[in-house]
């Protein structure tokens, strides 16, 4: 809700029996004629803590290692793109050491190898004329500028099945199963430990469902395998956790005293670079904007819910957890006593609404 009395709301503590929440849901139920079908989401949620230098999550070996510049455009090509920006770093540092190999054909105009490619992210001629990108908007494509080769690396990620599938995209920038173990373990060391609200540590969830901490309700454990964008949705959702409800997150919801549903929402969106802070503060998005934003559908990693109908809502499912202001008669985990934006744990879709469900294009 965005900031009005949460008003009464007939059945609101009514559910319905439906399939859990975690991976693998197929089309969950039809909420009242005419209505959206409404998706499980086959993702989950998880939190992490601040990155190093203010980046999306970079550990401090990613800061060292990768230069300044290299790091901005990794970064800015995930948001652009929806992608793992330590998957775009991991591919730099394994093609040319973002930049620094001696090889000529990484950093000289017009340089190639053996096998023609050239530039820092290692383009043939003939891929880079279907997928270069004129990243600086100089009115050039040129592999061998940084600037926009790697752009082009996201954009020739994205059309090999990222971030659906990070495996088949880097096994088809090069068809080498040593290359996509090199490139893996390159994008684990750029990752930030995740760390909670309040400094205490949080290791990783194995596989790809998100969970509570054991210990503290108020931490979700990232699944070790979501894309980075999704891990800094968890982040920024643990962040929130001990906020009350209210509307001080309108416009900006960076820094707020309170957060309503909608605001929540921008929130996770703007951290994990999903959603720019000009795009959120320009339009403000409440809960009656999200019935139309996104792709149509659960998203495999993240699914939205919103509503218009008996009254205005809308929250967030991340890799199988939920993020929602409302807890009264929809939530019987930890928190189910506790208002604000908080991790629920409940395995079924309340039915007090009419409920559209989108996803952020990509995840």
């Amino acid at each position: 809700m965005n900031g009005a009395p949460r008003p009464a709301v007939p059945g609101y503590g009514r559910t319905a029996t439906l399939p859990r929440w975690p991976l693998g849901a197929a089309a969950l139920a039809v909420i009242g004629a005419g209505t959206l079908a409404v998706m499980a989401s086959a993702a989950l949620l998880a939190v992490a803590g601040q990155g190093v230098g203010g980046s999306m999550g970079a550990s401090r070996e990613a800061v060292s290692d990768i230069p300044a510049r290299y790091l901005a455009l990794y970064e800015q090509a995930a948001r652009t793109y929806s992608l793992d920006w330590a998957i775009l770093a991991a591919i730099g540092k394994v093609e040319c050491d973002h930049g620094r190999d001696p090889d000529p054909s990484c950093a000289r105009e017009g340089a190639v190898n053996s096998a023609g490619a050239g530039g820092p992210a290692q383009f043939l001629a003939s891929t880079w004329a279907q997928y270069g990108v004129d990243g600086d908007r100089d009115g050039i494509r040129d592999r061998w500028n940084p600037a926009d080769a790697i752009p082009a690396m996201g954009n020739y990620l994205r059309a090999s099945g990222a971030p659906g599938d990070y495996r088949r995209a880097i096994y088809a920038y090069n068809h080498a199963d040593w290359y996509v173990a090199e490139v893996e373990h390159w994008a684990s060391v750029y990752r930030t430990a995740l760390v909670a609200s309040g400094g205490e540590g949080v290791p990783l969830a194995p596989g790809a469902v998100a969970s509570l901490s054991p210990s503290n309700g108020h931490v979700a454990l990232a699944p070790a395998a979501a894309p980075g964008a999704v891990q800094a949705m968890v982040q920024a959702g643990n962040e929130l956790q001990r906020l009350p409800y209210g509307p001080a997150g309108h416009p900006d919801p960076r820094g707020a005293s309170s957060q309503d549903c909608s605001s929540t929402v921008n929130y996770v969106l703007m951290q994990a670079g999903v959603r720019s802070a000009a795009e959120v503060l320009r339009d403000n998005p409440l809960a009656q904007s999200y019935p139309s934003w996104g792709s149509p559908g659960a998203g495999r990693w993240v699914s939205i819910y919103a509503t218009t109908s008996p009254t205005d809502h809308v929250f967030i499912v991340i890799a199988g957890l939920r993020l929602d202001t409302s807890h009264h008669g929809t939530d019987i985990g930890p928190n189910r006593d506790e208002d604000g934006p908080r991790w629920r744990v409940l395995d079924h879709l309340p039915t007090w609404a009419r409920w559209s469900v989108r996803h952020p294009p990509g995840l």
